[in-house]
């Protein structure tokens, strides 16, 4: 008689069911999206207990977040109420549960503290009081970097993090002051119990008699240091079950290893592997286009996943003008949808970085369409943003008190708080504006004080000299995004910014792009700068930000993982944005995981966009189609609207350089995606000349944006050759020189 399925067993599919019930030492559970691997894992704890007879407390269940900790400690309870005692818990939460209970090994008390980012940095300032802020956040950053790695300050290998002479120095001087604090870090969290249980023994023992079962969660995002720590918890007689999916590996950014996974059964051989391809998310059509975009990945364990719902329509590509049409274009999508009797919370916009949704925030209030923005704060509301917002509220009224605090010492002039209060006290007092206060208080100031006011005072004068000329020039008329770079980049805030996103991840330096992109549109004047700050106090107060509302979801594509919606837009697929042109290898594959991620979040209806021409800087380019859209068998998407036109396109665009347009507006939609798949599809370089015209490294000029060198030269069977260029000021463009007589080259 064969055995009874219990219950709350009977509504898994084949594989699933396998999976739960699998009693061996080593299971590698690859699932794919929408495959329902949370159950399976939750499931699959509770199974044991109730079933198997594992005592809860000899389970070990270890995920990244706490949400998702939370979650499958309720589902799995939900079954089986005892699983309440399993330890089911963050790596990082582990890894201070471990700590405290081994503390004396260790050579910690158990009441030690743990340092965060900012903590660290304070202790390499500590150390080194002469560094800037700013080093030694960087310092900060690498340090805790090399611990994800598993690196200490004498390892070998430290180069691959920092080929900074002083960096060995200073993160050995950082762990000795740390050691003397009696209190770790975050890195040490994962760190310091890996390194303990590869050297103690008895420890490491004890710890695998009390861990019978250890099951990871979202495995392909595992750091180099929590794979070591996997290897010494797990014992040779015990069960360790990793579940993942290796094309959604998209965190490589924080530390992220998708080798641990691709490799995971070379190094446990005995490993059983489970693929759960039965999707219960998307229609196939959908599921398709994804598996024609990662299978190009060379690393990858493979899968192709199985809609279970029939049905559904073919994705939709639209190749749009710009990014005005861009964001018509998934109005049109939105309100069609609505009208249908859809719900606005139905629909999710995707895009590669925070920056790209101002263009959304400032004009779906003009076609009352509500939004939300889920992962980020609005535009507006971002610090970086802010910061820029104050100097332009100081420029239109220099009595504006908040504004003059927000940004007089920022990035830090020296200018102490007793010193700001001063001023504004001294302005009160004289009835004068804070500008004219500042540059009255200078004989006062002393030190670095007195010269970071006598610089910031300048700083607005040459704003306000640039403010007023900025229409007196009819050949060459300027824009108030102008100033606003001029600003950024004579502040320090672009550079301040700059460094923050190194340690970070974030984009807050393209985030001030986009708002020059932004201000661009309006005149360099008094009149454009009053004209530009109502319009964004205006859109702001059009949102409040509900997260509970019927509204559109803003979302950037890393944010969108384990979420999903019955529509979703992915938009700015164009070359140079997604994906960069300077990412290749690992970096392009991790990217194409990324679009495989975004795509598999549509459960009905699935569209892309793409545009020719996009405001980078504060002026319009040609663009390219993303590679990846030109790897995508035409077969299994339609053109979207390929006779249609908005009103809007019907505006010439502010071209960059005279002809350009021929490149591509002319060129029908499928003509536009092949003539790039032909390019990018070409394995043989074409053919050099035996001295090339254009060539990396080649220093160059343009009248615009000064001095700078090739990086890139791209054959180009349409337009020429594309080249694209670094300049000195940091800004990356990509020209056509076939149309564009601006770039020169440079003799030596």
């Amino acid at each position: 008689m064969a055995d009874r399925i219990p219950d709350y067993l009977q509504g898994l599919n084949p594989e699933q069911l396998e999976a739960v019930r699998f009693d061996g030492t080593r299971l590698l559970i690859l699932a794919g999206a929408g495959t329902g691997k949370t159950r399976v894992i939750t499931t699959k704890i509770a199974y044991l207990v109730r079933e198997k007879g594992i005592p809860p407390e000899s389970i070990l269940a270890v995920t990244f977040t706490n949400k998702a900790a939370n979650e499958m400690r309720e589902r799995a309870m939900a079954i089986e109420p005892a699983c309440e005692r399993a330890i089911i818990r963050t790596f990082h939460s582990f890894g201070a549960w471990f700590m405290r209970r081994n503390a004396q090994a260790f050579g910690l008390r158990s009441e030690f503290t743990i340092y965060d980012a900012d903590d660290s940095a304070e202790l390499v300032h500590s150390v080194f009081p002469a560094f800037s802020r700013r080093d030694c956040s960087d310092y900060a950053f690498l340090i805790a970097k090399a611990k994800d790695y598993c690196l200490a300050p004498d390892s070998p290998t430290l180069g691959f993090i920092s080929q900074h002479p002083e960096f060995r120095r200073i993160y050995a001087a950082y762990e000795e002051r740390l050691r003397a604090t009696g209190n770790v870090d975050f890195g040490d969290l994962i760190l310091l119990p890996a390194l303990l249980l590869e050297k103690d023994e008895i420890i490491r023992n004890r710890t695998r008699q009390r861990f019978r079962v250890i099951l990871v969660d979202e495995y392909q995002d595992s750091n180099v240091a929590q794979f070591r720590l996997l290897q010494q918890l797990a014992s040779p007689e015990g069960m360790l079950c990793v579940v993942g999916d290796d094309d959604q590996s998209i965190y490589r950014f924080r530390g992220a290893e998708v080798r641990n996974i691709l490799n995971f059964q070379t190094i446990f051989p005995e490993t059983k592997i489970i693929k759960l391809e039965r999707n219960y998310r998307s229609h196939q059509r959908i599921l398709d286009l994804a598996h024609s975009i990662v299978v190009r990945n060379m690393s990858r364990l493979g899968k192709k996943l199985l809609a279970t719902r029939p049905g559904g329509t073919k994705p939709k590509l639209a190749i749009l003008d710009d990014q005005d049409q861009e964001i018509e274009f998934c109005a049109s999508i939105i309100r069609q949808h609505v009208q249908n009797g859809g719900h606005w919370k139905d629909i999710a916009i995707l895009y590669r970085t925070n920056a790209q949704s101002l263009g959304f925030e400032r004009l779906f209030p003009k076609f009352d369409i509500p939004y939300r923005i889920v992962g980020a704060l609005r535009f507006y509301e971002r610090e970086e943003i802010k910061d820029m917002l104050a100097f332009l509220a100081l420029l239109a009224n220099p009595r504006d008190e908040i504004a003059f605090k927000r940004i007089i010492n920022k990035p830090s002039r020296g200018i102490g708080a007793s010193a700001i209060s001063a001023i504004v006290e001294y302005a009160m007092q004289k009835q004068i504006d804070l500008l004219e206060a500042s540059r009255d208080r200078q004989a006062q100031a002393h030190g670095k004080g007195k010269e970071g006011l006598k610089y910031f005072v300048g700083l607005m004068d040459s704003a306000r000299s640039m403010l007023m000329s900025g229409l007196q020039d009819e050949n060459h008329p300027k824009d108030l995004g102008a100033l606003i770079s001029d600003l950024a980049q004579r502040s320090g805030l672009i550079e301040f910014y700059r460094s923050k996103d190194r340690i970070a991840g974030t984009q807050k330096e393209e985030n001030i792009e986009e708002l020059v992109n932004a201000a661009s549109e309006f005149p360099l004047s008094e009149e454009g700068l009053l004209e530009f700050l109502d319009t964004i106090m205006l859109d702001q107060s059009q949102q409040n930000g509900d997260s509970n509302a019927d509204s559109v979801t803003l979302i950037t594509m890393h944010n969108t993982k384990g979420l999903e919606f019955p529509i979703v837009i992915v938009t700015g697929l164009e070359q140079g944005l997604f994906p960069r042109n300077d990412e290749e290898g690992d970096d392009l594959e991790e990217q194409r995981r990324l679009f495989y991620v975004a795509v598999t979040r549509a459960k009905e209806h699935l569209y892309l966009s793409a545009c020719r021409w996009r405001r980078l800087h504060g002026r319009l380019f040609e663009t390219m189609p993303s590679r990846f859209l030109t790897e995508i068998d035409p077969e299994l998407y339609e053109l979207w609207g390929a006779s249609r036109r908005f009103a809007g396109a019907q505006r010439q665009p502010d071209l960059p350089s005279a002809g350009s347009e021929t490149g591509r507006r002319g060129y029908g939609q499928s003509m536009y995606v092949q003539s790039a798949a032909n390019e990018y599809r070409s394995q043989e370089p074409a053919p050099k000349p035996e001295k090339p015209e254009w060539e990396p490294g080649m220093s160059v000029y343009h009248d615009e944006y000064g001095s700078g060198t090739i990086i890139k030269v791209t054959p180009s069977q349409s337009a020429g050759l594309l080249v694209i260029v670094r300049f000195d000021s940091g800004k990356i463009a990509q020209f056509f020189p076939k149309y564009t007589k601006k770039l020169e080259k440079v003799e030596h």
